[in-house]
């Protein structure tokens, strides 16, 4: 609320008396009784003079009455007599009212001093009465007297000015009959009810038309107390009103960005972003509303600090935001979603440019001007709808340009005015903020999908060990980032291992440290550690990677608990040997879909160190299926893990059913839209090599059985139909069970395994594992396993329970 309007509502609270040009009080009210105690009759008929406390005053008050002195409105402090004989200090206004028999009227309020804010004066009130009670001109206070029938009787200017009626209209004329409507008949029914019970009923709120200065409605405050006379009878209504429309505009205002602080920003949606402010900004603020953003600015990418043109035309737009009063909003050349083309002389051009609003209350848009020459398309539609009034917004955050916002009026007929695009631009403002925040969110969470995407699997295949199926959901299902994982990798002697793995949180540091814990495991499993050391390294690994982070980043930030599950499995011994660190157990269906979890030790999540990992071997009849799984697929707020793996069991017990197809069907039966977790599901059903694949032999530990050896592994290739691959594998044969002979112990086992590749596995109970060394030109030993380096696709060794294997694979013939 302005001073004006504030100083008005002290007035129409204050008490109110009517003097006539002699200063005689012809009217009193009831609140003027409670102020000073005199009853209307006894101060009706008597000079005003009298109730001032001072006689200096009474003069100055005499002499102000006079003719030729009245000056319209005045205003000050005072003291008046009570009539128990004390004095009040007061504040008077006094206004001119006019009337039909052209006689002079005051109305004088007044208000006890002590109940009111301090109010600035010029010095003593009372030394120069006529300049110290003059109120401002344009102190919008109107005031009304009427009889007991509600005729007009007595107005002043200033009423004129509020509600629009001219003098003439309102002398002698009831409300209704003075402006007919709903809304006077209401005004009447209030006058009416004060005269009949004498209580004053302030500060009513009711629109009026000013058809006379061209200013639209406006927002009156009304107040109104019965004038009672020498007997006590009422001999009208007195209404005092004040024009509040700014005040009443201003709470809007503050009630408008109230609601765009609840229904802007609700998602980290750039696009649904802009349909917020457009929806909030029609038909509040504009008839027509659109959020034009820079192309970057919906994927993430950093928009351009200041845009300007480029090769003829300016960077594209994407229209995020599209709201009308009309149904389909006719007035956009564009629809939400689609590219803007901006020409260069739009004014969305120089707006991008100074980063300032273009305001154009009155837009023309008329044939032959700039808008019809440069952007003809536009003018149309400006012409076609009656767009006469416009405001062009800036988006701007932290410096960056994010676009525009364009507001129009089309069936409001009124301009838009400076206050319009103060509140519009607090409104971009506020949408700004949260545009750049999805921005960020969105330039931080593509980047994580991006990295996400390079680091999980695009294509898993078991080889001849197992039939694979997938399916990943974050929990962002927006964006697509989130910490599970899931592998699986080819071992030697066609085994396969199947890792899911689960990092806690969500975005880009959980996709980074999935990343790292993938790589970390596929790095151990080219060792071909058993599944409870590689989860003992691993889980080292974790720890390590977690102090190097400490030491230079934010704790909050450093993302390392995760849980791990790790099996492996042989499709010549249809055994898989399994572990986990603090992950769900498998699943396991068998060929007739009876659904089991095996007694898997859980162990501790990775990182916390000190913990044994124990695995369990299972032999699986060929046809089964593992089900490895995160636990979001599994746990939801409304039920625990143990009625998560019921229902699991449930979705699993499908025999027959395509892998893929049963992948999407438990997935879709499992996992809620609204969890939480991330949802993680790995299938494998098994194959079996039979005795036509693999072929075995086992020697005593004699430089003889070399020959032995070579000879038996020619004849399987032949069997096999691998002659091409028999010149190497001799030579790879010899050369192995040669170390076997020389540097282990036991007996010698020779196996071949045909599938993907050739692999030739020798195997022996001593401990030591062979290693490249490089050989002097006099050394007559030592070039055996370089030698089969060259001769091999890839080769390696691994511990067994007891002793060591060698491998060596080969890549078959294209025709074998």
């Amino acid at each position: 609320m302005n001073s004006h309007e504030g100083t008005a509502l002290q007035i129409a609270d204050a008490a109110i008396a009517v003097i006539d040009a002699e200063g005689t009080v012809v009217g009193w009210t009831q609140a003027a009784q409670r102020l000073v105690g005199y009853s209307a009759a006894e101060v009706v008929g008597h000079s005003a003079a009298v109730l001032l406390a001072g006689a200096e005053d009474r003069a100055k008050a005499s002499a102000f009455a006079e003719p030729g002195s009245a000056q319209g409105r005045w205003s000050g402090l005072t003291a008046v007599r009570h009539r128990d004989g004390r004095r009040i200090d007061v504040r008077l206004c006094v206004q001119s009212l006019s009337g039909q028999d052209g006689r002079a009227r005051w109305i004088v309020s007044a208000a006890d001093r002590a109940t009111l804010p301090p109010w600035p004066t010029d010095g003593s009130v009372l030394e120069s009465l006529p300049a110290a009670l003059h109120i401002p001109s344009n102190l919008p206070i109107g005031v009304v007297i009427r009889d007991t029938q509600l005729r007009c009787t007595w107005v002043n200017d200033t009423q004129g000015l509020n509600d629009g009626l001219p003098l003439h209209q309102r002398l002698g004329r009831t409300p209704t009959e003075a402006a007919p409507g709903t809304e006077t008949e209401t005004l009447e029914a209030l006058m009416r009810q004060v005269l009949q019970n004498g209580v004053p009923v302030v500060d009513v709120e009711f629109r009026a038309s000013l058809p006379t200065n061209g200013q639209g409605e406006r927002t009156v405050a009304a107040s109104f107390f019965r004038l009672d006379d020498a007997q006590g009878r009422a001999l009208g209504v007195c209404v005092v009103s004040v024009d509040v429309t700014s005040s009443r505009r201003a709470r809007e205002r503050l009630a408008v960005l109230g609601e765009a602080s609840k229904r802007i920003g609700t998602t980290l949606d750039v696009m649904r972003t802009g349909q917020e402010l457009a929806d909030l900004a029609v038909p509040f603020l504009a008839d027509y509303a659109t959020v034009d953003l820079v192309e970057s600015v919906p994927f993430g990418d950093e928009p351009l600090a200041r845009v300007g043109p480029q090769g003829g035309s300016i960077p594209a737009f994407r229209r995020a935001g599209l709201a009308s009063v009309r149904q389909g909003a006719p007035e956009s050349l564009f629809a939400r979603g689609e590219p803007v083309f901006v020409p260069p002389a739009s004014p969305l051009t120089g707006v991008l440019h100074s980063g300032r609003s273009h305001f154009e209350p009155m837009l023309d848009a008329s044939r032959g001007t700039s808008m019809d020459r440069h952007d003809a398309a536009r003018a149309e539609k400006v012409r076609d709808h009656a767009m006469h009034s416009s405001m062009v917004v800036p988006i701007r955050a932290r410096g960056a340009v994010l676009g525009v916002a364009v507001f129009v009026r089309t069936q409001d007929r009124l301009p838009f005015e400076e206050d319009d695009l103060l509140l519009a631009e607090e409104l971009v403002s506020w949408a700004a903020l949260c545009l750049d925040n999805a921005r960020r969110y969105a330039r931080e969470r593509f980047a994580a999908l991006a990295l996400q995407r390079h680091l999980l699997p695009h294509h898993v295949t078991g080889g001849s060990a197992l039939d694979v199926a997938s399916h990943y959901q974050p929990a962002d299902t927006h964006g697509g980032v989130g910490g599970d994982w899931f592998d699986v990798i080819p071992l030697s002697g066609a085994r396969v291992a199947l890792v899911v793995g689960d990092v806690v949180g969500h975005g880009i540091n959980a996709a980074a440290t999935m990343g790292r814990l993938r790589t970390a495991v596929r790095t151990l499993a080219s060792l071909d550690l058993p599944p409870e050391e590689l989860l003992a390294r691993l889980d080292d690994t974790v720890i390590r990677l977690a102090e190097e982070d400490a030491d230079h980043l934010d704790p909050a930030t450093v993302t390392m608990a995760a849980t791990c599950l790790y099996a492996v499995y042989d499709p010549v011994t249809r055994r898989c040997t399994m572990a986990g660190a603090g992950h769900p157990p498998p699943a396991v269906i068998d060929p007739h879909g009876h659904v089991t979890f095996p007694d898997l030790p859980a162990g501790a999540p990775l990182g916390v160190g000190l913990v044994h990992f124990e695995s369990v071997e299972l032999e699986l009849p060929e046809g089964s299926v593992l089900a490895l799984y995160s636990d979001g697929l599994v746990e939801a707020c409304d039920h625990d893990l143990g009625a998560g793996m019921d229902r699991l069991r449930t979705a699993l017990a499908r025999p027959g059913l395509p892998l893929e197809e049963l992948c999407s069907s438990v997935v879709k039966t499992l996992s809620s839209p609204a969890s939480c977790d991330d949802v993680t599901l790995l299938l494998a059903r098994t194959r079996a090599l039979g005795p036509g694949e693999v072929a075995s032999w086992e020697f005593p530990a004699e430089p003889s059985v070399v020959s032995s050896a070579r000879s038996l592994a020619t004849a399987q290739l032949a069997l096999w139909g691998l002659e091409e691959q028999s010149p190497a594998t001799e030579l790879i044969v010899g050369e192995l069970v040669t170390n076997a002979v020389l540097h282990g112990s036991g007996p010698i086992g020779l196996r071949l395994i045909r599938h993907q590749v050739l692999t030739c596995e020798v195997h022996d109970t001593g401990d030591s594992s062979p290693r490249r060394r490089r050989s002097r030109t006099t050394d007559e030993s030592g070039r055996g396993l370089f030698l089969v380096d060259g001769l091999s696709r890839r080769w390696g060794t691994r511990n067994t329970a007891d002793g060591k294997l060698i491998w060596s694979e080969q890549q078959l013939a294209r025709h074998a």
